[in-house]
């Protein structure tokens, strides 16, 4: 069975980039352009690892992220935040917010599904 994964990215070049890159390593993706339809997507359809995007329209990521974590339907999905914006003390905002680890852009798609994988074994 493939591991199934939500991808929450409202840029569309960056969402089939990366949809490409994780279906070719093997991946069901499930994608999303915002919060609120990433967090019914994950309700519905419990994916064994969400990539969330920080800045997103409406709700971001992060407040995103909380909602998923405190609902204990998908509270155990591991999250991993996609952020442009890896500056120091990002990283604990992260992490504070309920993000098992992050993925800074422009995304090395090269490594991508190994640094899911990685974060799947935990």
């Amino acid at each position: 069975m493939k591991t199934r994964a939500l991808l929450v990215e409202d840029n569309n070049m960056n969402s089939r980039l990366i949809k490409f890159v994780l279906e070719r390593s093997g991946f069901e993706v499930l994608a999303s352009g915002s919060a609120e339809e990433a967090i019914g997507i994950a309700e519905d359809q419990r994916p064994d690892i969400i990539l969330m995007d920080v800045q997103l329209p409406g709700m971001d990521g992060l407040e995103a992220t909380g909602r998923l974590k405190k609902n204990p339907a998908t509270a155990k999905i591991p999250i991993i935040a996609i952020t442009a914006h890896a500056m120091h003390g990002d990283e604990e905002r992260i992490r504070a917010a309920g993000c098992e680890g992050y993925i800074a852009k422009p995304i090395n798609t090269g490594e991508l599904a190994d640094v899911i994988a990685g974060h799947l074994k935990k």
